[in-house]
């Protein structure tokens, strides 16, 4: 049953909401906050590669509290073990049985702060979790929950001792983008607000539960053919660009479609539009992309690609609203 026009539009007033709330203490960062709830409501993963301080631990709370939901922070080390993560089963004695003991991936939202610091065996557990949406431990199955959402960070600056995140788990990020530095009238208001010695704690907009409703009612919204046909399009040019040396994946193209119904829905349409891919192309797509190494030497990067593409991958005319 595809959404109604109705539903779309109450389901984009949530949005606003959830997003001006988190606004509050993410000054001046609309556009990321309204893709990293793009991402939530459209069951993905967020990476985000910024320097330190510009808030990232903020996002993820912010977010938690918005929702009324749980939040998490681990902080990868090279020496963090899978079982920090996903939880390990203790012994007790007085039962005489394996208690599971539930490790910070079971919350709505987890921070995986600097996840580029830890093993790829701990960044392989963690991101199996992502995909499948359970912990397995002694052979019993753990769900997470729902919603459930990993925002992991990277810092591009230090990289001394980090372990680079190979391009298959790449992949299984939704989106990756980056907060970035405040303007200048954000700086502002944040230094105005600093005398404050209490944290701002946000009231929620939603139950969670009715975020996990969203996300079901995302997915039914309507995908004309011709747009299927133009992301197929957009992925192909990807994968023939001369710069490039690995394309977008298949994972690539259905994050990109199922992004696009959310993203649609959040701006009140019970349908996807070109501009809906368009403005999200880059954001799904970049971090899947390997370049030729003559065209990194040569200053390129893979939005420059994504860019092109859309230049030289005309959308469909007509659209229907069905």
């Amino acid at each position: 049953m595809t959404i109604t026009p109705e539903q779309a539009t109450w389901f984009a007033g949530v949005c606003d909401q959830l997003v001006e709330n988190v606004e509050q203490v993410l000054l001046g960062k609309n556009h990321v906050i309204r893709l990293s709830f793009v991402t939530l409501l459209s069951r993905g993963h967020l990476l985000l590669e910024d320097v330190p301080g510009t808030g990232k631990t903020s996002l993820a709370r912010a977010m938690a509290e918005s929702i009324n939901g749980a939040a998490s922070r681990v902080q990868f080390t090279p020496d963090l073990l899978p079982g920090d993560i996903t939880g390990v089963s203790i012994y007790d004695q007085r039962s005489k049985n394996f208690d599971f003991h539930r490790g910070p991936i079971f919350a709505n939202i987890v921070l995986a702060d600097e996840i580029n610091r830890a093993s790829p065996k701990t960044q392989s557990a963690l991101l199996e979790v992502m995909e499948e949406g359970h912990v397995t431990v002694d052979g019993v199955t753990h769900p997470v929950g729902e919603p459930f959402m990993v925002i992991a960070t990277q810092n591009p600056i230090e990289q001394a001792g980090t372990y680079r995140l190979p391009e298959a788990q790449l992949d299984r990020f939704m989106m990756k983008t980056s907060i970035g530095y405040p303007d200048h009238q954000s700086t502002i208001r944040i230094l105005e607000g600093s005398e404050s010695p209490v944290a701002t704690v946000l009231s929620p907009v939603v139950p969670a539960a009715t975020i996990a409703e969203m996300t079901r009612m995302a997915t039914t919204v309507h995908v004309d053919p011709s747009i299927n046909d133009y992301v197929a399009r957009i992925i192909d040019g990807t994968r023939q660009a001369s710069e490039v040396r690995l394309g977008a994946s298949v994972r690539g193209a259905l994050a990109l479609i199922r992004s696009s119904k959310t993203f649609a829905a959040a701006s009140g349409r019970s349908f996807v539009i070109p501009d809906d891919v368009k403005s999200l192309a880059d954001t799904v797509l970049a971090h899947r992309l390997i370049l030729d190494a003559e065209a990194e030497f040569d200053g390129v990067n893979p939005s420059n690609v994504i860019a092109q593409v859309l230049i030289d991958t005309p959308p469909p005319r007509d659209t229907a609203a069905a």
